[in-house]
């Protein structure tokens, strides 16, 4: 009996404890459902093709400018040859820096590595720079010499009324790596570029001081001019940020440069001076490569 009334005792608190059925279970406190916890997802796609339009403000300078003229004339008096003369010489004109605002254009796709922040991708970008720079007044010193019954030699200056050159349109295409984020990735590439560069040399005559007297050989200014695509490099560094998943504002610095590009010119010319007439060929050559930089922001559709 005595075993009895201690095993009650250790066993009856034991058993207040457990929860009850019915009216007693209704007084326990209610359990309150946890929000799993989660990372919010990226805005930047996994994967996608893009095409934006925008705005550049963009710069052009010129590097490595020369230009080359020559002249070689016969020279007659009364229909009979009394001499033969040829004279020629390099100058670097100088173009300055124009700036000015390009509207732009981009076409390109990314994708990321498996399942990874990085991503690889390609970009086409298109500027409308429509920019040239000007030197008026290009003098081209001249050194010659001319054959007759008395040889000897002269000095003269070819004169360029002006000198232009720039670039009207240029496309780059850029592959790129770059790494995102939740609302945004960053991005650098570097690829080749593809310029239409336009030049032109306007009103040249060219001009000798033969025996103390400043005579113009050539005659009639003429104007010579080239349009060329030419080919060059390009480096971008820039970001973009996800309005949402398809649509974006992208920005970017972008430096590029042409290959040294040379223009071939060359027309005849006559003219008469003292009962003498002169006959010959104009010709010479002019090069340089350009140099753009420029900060452009565009409104991207992400596809």
């Amino acid at each position: 009996m005595k075993r009895l009334l201690s095993v009650l005792t250790l066993v009856l608190p034991a058993a207040a404890a457990l929860p009850v059925s019915g009216a007693g279970a209704a007084d326990l406190p209610a359990l309150k459902a946890v929000a799993p916890l989660y990372l919010p997802a990226s805005l930047v796609p996994g994967s996608a093709w893009f095409a934006g339009l925008g705005g550049s403000v963009a710069s052009q300078s010129y590097e490595s400018q020369n230009i080359f003229a020559q002249g070689v004339s016969d020279i007659f008096l009364g229909g009979t040859q009394v001499a033969f003369g040829t004279a020629g010489g390099p100058t670097t004109p100088s173009l300055g820096t124009q700036t000015a605002f390009a509207p732009t254009a981009q076409l390109g796709f990314f994708q990321h590595f498996g399942g990874s922040n990085w991503l690889w991708g390609a970009k086409v970008t298109y500027s409308y720079l429509n920019m040239h720079g000007t030197d008026d007044r290009v003098r081209d010193p001249q050194v010659g010499s001319f054959t007759s019954a008395n040889s000897n030699t002269f000095t003269g200056n070819v004169v360029i009324g002006s000198y232009q050159s720039g670039i009207t349109h240029q496309i780059n295409f850029i592959p790129f790596v770059g790494h995102s984020f939740e609302r945004s990735m960053l991005y650098a590439g570097i690829g080749p570029s593809l310029s239409q560069v336009k030049s032109s040399l306007n009103n040249v005559v060219g001009f000798a001081a033969i025996n103390g007297t400043h005579v113009n050989i050539t005659g009639q200014p003429s104007n010579f001019s080239s349009t060329q695509w030419v080919l060059g490099g390009a480096a971008t560094v820039g970001g973009s940020y996800f309005l949402d998943r398809g649509w974006f504002v992208d920005m970017n610095y972008t430096f590029g440069i042409t290959k040294n590009q040379t223009s071939n010119f060359s027309a005849p010319f006559a003219s008469a001076t003292d009962g003498y007439t002169d006959t010959g060929i104009l010709s010479g050559n002019w090069s340089g490569h350009i140099i753009t930089q420029a900060v452009a922001v565009s409104i991207n559709k992400a596809f």
